[in-house]
Parts: C-alpha cells; sequence; structure tokens
C-alpha cells in the first residue's frame, strides 16, 4: 500500500472493516477491534490516523513492533493479522494491521474475550453469538469433549451438583427460568447429553468417578519449606469436577 492507496483508503471512513488509531498508544483497543473483525468479515486498522481521518503517523520502533507482538499472542486460537508499514516521511509511519480470519476457526478471542464488530463499533460479543459460532465450527462434532462417554451414565453424575449450578445460572440470569428440574432435559440443552448418551464434558463438569479414564481432572500439590523446593513437607492428590473447574 503506498500514500495514495493509504489516502483513499482514510477517505472512506470508520465502518466494520476499516478502524483507525491516532498511535500504538491506543493498541489494546485495536486488537479488540481486530479481534471483532476476525469475527466478522476481516477488516483493517490504521495507526497513525486520527478518528477524524488525519494522518498523522508515528514513530515505529523495535520496542513498538515488540509491544504488538506481544499482544498479538493473545489471540485464540492464533490469528493471521498481517502487518505493512507505510512511510509518511520524517521518522513517521502509518502502521496498517489486517485481520485475515479463517472462518472454521471462529469464534477468535482476545486476551480471554470474545469480541464483534458492527458497524464502527466494537463490543463485547454476547454469549448467546458466542455459543451459536463455536457449534458452526466445522469441527465441532469431532471435538474431544463433545465425543461420547464411555462407559458412563447419569448415575456416574453428582446430579445434586448440577441442580445447583442451574440454580445459580438462573439467578445470574445466564439461565432461563423454565430449564427446570428434569436431569436429562437440562444436560440437553447445556448440550451435554446426545441421544441419551452423556459426552465427555458432562463427565469432566459432574462426574463422581474419573480414573483412569479422566487423568486431568486430577490435581497433585506439594508442599516445600522455602522457596528452593530442597526440602520436601508434605503432598496431596484430589479429584473431581471443582479440581477441572479451577
Amino acid at each position: 500500500m503506498n500514500w495514495n492507496e493509504l489516502e483513499q483508503l482514510v477517505q472512506q471512513g470508520e465502518s466494520e472493516t476499516l478502524e483507525f488509531k491516532k498511535s500504538t498508544a491506543q493498541i489494546r483497543r485495536a486488537m479488540e477491534t481486530l479481534c471483532g473483525m476476525l469475527n466478522g468479515s476481516g477488516g483493517r486498522v490504521l495507526i497513525g490516523v486520527t478518528p477524524q481521518g488525519r494522518i498523522v503517523g508515528q514513530q515505529i520502533s523495535d520496542d513498538t513492533l515488540r509491544k504488538v507482538a506481544e499482544m498479538l499472542r493473545c489471540f485464540e486460537p492464533p490469528a493471521t493479522i498481517a502487518q505493512t508499514r507505510i512511510d509518511l516521511g520524517d521518522d513517521k509511519e502509518v502502521l496498517v494491521l489486517e485481520a485475515q480470519p479463517d472462518f472454521s476457526q471462529r469464534p477468535y478471542v482476545f486476551d480471554g474475550r470474545p469480541y464483534q464488530r458492527v458497524g464502527s463499533t466494537t463490543s463485547v460479543m454476547p454469549q448467546e453469538t458466542y455459543h451459536r459460532l463455536l457449534v458452526e465450527r466445522p469441527d465441532s462434532s469431532t471435538r474431544w469433549e463433545t465425543l461420547q462417554a464411555e462407559g458412563y451414565g447419569l448415575a456416574d453424575l453428582d446430579q445434586e451438583e448440577l441442580l445447583r449450578t442451574v440454580r445459580l445460572g438462573i439467578a445470574a440470569g445466564r439461565l432461563p427460568e423454565s430449564t427446570g428440574s428434569d436431569i436429562p432435559d437440562i444436560l440437553h440443552r447445556l448440550g451435554l447429553l446426545k441421544d441419551g448418551r452423556l459426552n465427555n464434558a458432562a463427565v469432566v463438569l459432574f462426574g463422581t468417578r474419573f480414573l483412569p479414564d479422566y487423568p486431568q481432572c486430577q490435581l497433585r500439590m506439594a508442599r516445600f519449606r522455602g522457596v528452593d523446593k530442597l526440602e520436601f513437607l508434605d503432598q496431596r492428590q484430589i479429584e473431581g469436577a471443582c479440581v477441572y473447574a479451577s
């Protein structure tokens, strides 16, 4: 991209696929916007352009590029963000960050939170939208957590804990009042039961037995004297759904 192309792009104004940031002092907000663009149809963030569309540029040092790289590592799954530097002269540049989404990987999150782009505004993605995009992933039916839990049934779940979780969800407004107390229906609503069979996620979240099939639900703890780990004092091994959640 050259100066003339940059001018033409800026003249379009901010939109769902274009946003301006005056400098990398706003890099976190820029990354949130890029996340929203990744969850949409892609787009560009121009750093060195004011919200009013004035091209001012900034000095881009090695430290600046390191900070940008650190922020880019906060995307999950890893995102493709193309970087272009446009020289304005007088040691000033515009940094163009272009989000190139892989629709099979959506939803993307930045620093643990998903974002969406609506018009020229970036906001946190609603939970319902996030879950829908997860389900729409091409590999959603073959992910480990959705696979059938062989040898496990309703009797292997802590049903009281499941009902307690539902009550908390209703109180917090995350689950509808109509969720009810029928265990199979609740599991089906939560995507933990299909054709009468539990999946791995159901066992990990609410199971009462885990070994040898779910070693990830086991936690080993050790206590040492001091910080050099030379003198061993005690150890403990616990298992359960609460271990996984923590």
